[in-house]
């Protein structure tokens, strides 16, 4: 526990175990039930197991890949004793999470070289993107980052609203049309805005709907050209949020997305209100896709960069 409190702040530790403690709670109480009696990882131990990382909405398919490296390590030790279960599922976990996500990261930062840095952040609305915006927004700014806001989520009045607060708050220029703008057009705006202001990154917000996946991929795909007319290798990031209260759900918004757009990055809200928090392991591996934030909380700090190191220390402790 040395290496962690060495890396990340006491306070910032604290919100993630908290954020989590739901799922862990769900997620330990039910392992316990199924190794009672047990002595040795036999069959049963892992049809359980297995049934208990589909139910805290992990997936189905990277359930079957843990399960098979925990068999694989049955096979080679020849007696596996259920008291080393704890630590064999945290080693193949974070040997998944290792495989899509870096895991060094502890502070908001961006890339060098990419001035002003995009990001197109897409989801479904109900999510937390635009909330996710504004904490990233603050957080970034902290960072000692000027950064521009673009609401290009032009088909919803309460969205253009909500940015517009979420700037006032956080106290950075936004960027916005009337209701029912081209989103092209305030994305354009935005980014020529943002290189006459020297800013370091832009954020711009899309509209989130899912009804018709020819039509998101059109409109996504026109807002990236217009803005290379501008930045010409705009956007540098593709976030996709993703509400991991809703567990399956999650999958099928990431399926959707995936297939509409070229998704860089993950972000995945409301983990704190959930027992669900699995999901971030399945994403990350199903979608080959690096989880880059995760919201823990409700507060304009409870956004954290997403490492891997942390979270499952966190989610094991």
């Amino acid at each position: 526990m040395n290496f962690f409190k060495k890396i990340f702040s006491s306070e910032k530790k604290e919100t993630l175990d908290k954020g989590l403690e739901k799922t862990k709670t769900s997620f330990f109480g039910k392992l316990t039930k199924a190794i009672a009696g047990k002595s040795k990882v036999d069959d049963e131990v892992l049809d359980n197991l297995e049934e208990i990382l589909i139910s805290s909405d992990v997936g189905v398919n990277t359930t079957i890949k843990i399960i098979e490296r925990i068999e694989k390590r049955v096979a080679a030790d020849k007696y596996l004793g259920t008291a080393e279960l704890n630590q064999i599922l945290r080693d193949e976990i974070s040997a998944l999470l290792a495989e899509t996500n870096s895991g060094n990261e502890t502070d908001f930062s961006i890339p060098t070289g990419k001035k002003p840095y995009v990001i197109m952040v897409v989801g479904v609305n109900g999510v937390g993107k635009t909330t996710t915006i504004g904490k990233l927004a603050s957080q970034l700014k902290a960072a000692g980052y000027s950064v521009v806001l673009g609401a290009a989520d032009t088909f919803r009045a309460a969205a253009i609203d909500q940015l517009q607060i979420w700037a006032d708050r956080v106290g950075v220029p936004l960027v916005k049309q009337n209701m029912g703008s081209d989103p092209a057009s305030v994305a354009f705006d935005t980014l020529t805005s943002a290189v006459a202001q020297n800013a370091d990154v832009v954020i711009i917000d899309t509209a989130g709907r899912l009804h018709n996946k020819v039509n998101l991929m059109n409109e996504l795909s026109k807002v990236k050209r217009v803005m290379q007319k501008v930045v010409s290798d705009a956007p540098h990031d593709v976030m996709l949020v993703l509400d991991g209260s809703t567990g399956q759900n999650a999958f099928e918004q990431a399926k959707q997305f995936t297939a509409a757009t070229e998704v860089t990055s993950l972000a995945v809200t409301k983990l704190d209100g959930t027992a669900k928090g699995g999901v971030v392991i399945g994403i990350s591996d199903q979608f080959q896709i690096p989880v880059r934030y995760i919201g823990v909380g409700e507060g304009i700090n409870d956004l954290q960069v997403f490492n891997k190191f942390e979270f499952v220390d966190s989610f094991f402790k």
